[in-house]
């Protein structure tokens, strides 16, 4: 049976039935909603509330909400968020955005779309993000923005990276596609930046049964101008004031969220709780997690480790029925489309190290206890 292609690495893998333990199963949160999901989308076919409209307002109000922020605005994408988001604050040809290279491709995509430069910079060997000291060599006379990547869901240290750009005129960026409820320092992911940038894609803690994503600010200039960019550069019906896109959020989505919006945090606790388990798994096996600070509340999106001999690791659980996967297996940097902005093999061996090290364990809100078990005992097992 053919499977799912992977969104992260493109390959094909098989289907959740044919492994005991599936990297991840959508059916499943889908069918403990469907109720739920049947109604709210019913409604808004009904009411033919199909692009924007009430059931966006209402998620953006929600979400704002959870963000801590004054403002949301939903869009298309997670892609599109990240170009709109750098569109709103002004960078264009000429500029560059600091990038680290460990993340999905999109991060670096968006300052593309606008003429700028991304300028790829490694990331803390402890957490696997950005690292700001890494940010301080890379800025220059064109830095327009950093973009702080939330990746795996753990917060990056944003007060660092506030330092390091204090005095400048340089906006910090978060994307948070992969952290939807992360806090950092009792304060939630969204609220960090001058803007945040979502991705509601269907594997993502928070997700849409399709396509979506959301900018958070509280500047109101900025949400007035990604509200204008998405609809077409529209601001009064009928005048097209500037170069606008077709990047709206659809009702139908929007209602989708809505309905796991309520769910969230009971979905993220649940992560949690697998993460901690797999953690006491590790101790002893020479696999490495990454190094959560006390200060950060991550949400697991993903739970990667590092293996001295990643294939053997991945042997080992498929021998076991547990599926893996792997992020990102090559750096932004060193990707084809992108290495004229990279410095090569070897100039950011951090994130090369990661790249060529990490696996990807399974970890969903709807495992089973004795899935999580199951994935405990083998990776316990890899040690002896």
């Amino acid at each position: 049976m053919l499977g799912l292609a992977d969104r992260a690495t493109g390959v094909l893998v098989k289907e959740p039935d044919l492994w005991d333990v599936p990297f991840f199963d959508l059916t499943r949160q889908y069918h403990a909603l469907r109720t739920e999901i049947l109604e709210a989308v019913d409604r808004v076919l009904s009411e033919a509330a199909l692009s924007q409209g009430p059931y966006v307002e209402r998620f953006e109000a929600g979400f704002a909400e959870l963000c801590g922020t004054r403002y949301c605005a939903g869009v298309s994408s997670g892609t599109d968020s990240l170009h709109l988001a750098l569109r709103a604050l002004g960078v264009g040809p000429g500029d560059e955005v600091i990038v680290p290279a460990n993340t999905f491709v999109a991060t670096a995509w968006a300052p593309l779309y606008l003429g700028a430069r991304p300028v790829f910079v490694d990331v803390d060997p402890l957490t696997w993000n950005i690292d700001p000291q890494a940010v301080t060599v890379a800025l220059g006379p064109r830095t327009r923005a950093v973009i702080a990547v939330h990746l795996y869901g753990q917060p990056a240290d944003m007060d660092a990276l506030r330092a390091v750009t204090a005095g400048r005129e340089v906006a910090l960026l978060e994307d948070a596609a992969q952290a939807h409820g992360a806090r950092y320092r009792g304060r939630p992911v969204g609220s960090l930046g001058v803007a945040a940038a979502f991705s509601f894609y269907p594997s993502k803690n928070l997700a849409a049964y399709g396509e979506a994503g959301a900018v958070t600010t509280s500047r109101p200039d900025l949400v007035a101008r990604v509200q204008t960019m998405r609809n077409q550069g529209v601001r009064r019906p009928g005048r097209h004031e500037v170069l606008g896109f077709n990047m709206r959020m659809d009702g139908v989505q929007a209602a989708v969220l809505l309905v796991k919006l309520r769910h969230l945090a009971e979905w993220n606790a649940r992560r949690a709780s697998i993460a901690e388990r797999y953690r006491a798994a590790l101790r002893g096996t020479g696999l490495a997690a990454r190094t959560e600070p006390g200060d950060v509340e991550p949400v697991h999106h993903l739970f990667v480790v590092q293996a001295s001999d990643r294939e053997a690791l991945e042997q080992h659980l498929h021998r076991r029925g547990i599926e893996t996967r792997r992020h990102y297996e090559l750096p932004c940097h060193l990707q084809p489309a992108l290495a004229a902005y990279g410095g090569g093999p070897g100039s950011l061996p951090i994130a090369e190290r990661l790249a060529e090290h990490g696996v990807s364990l399974p970890l969903f809100p709807e495992m089973t206890d004795a899935q999580v078990e199951q994935v405990a005992a083998a990776l316990a097992e890899s040690g002896r």
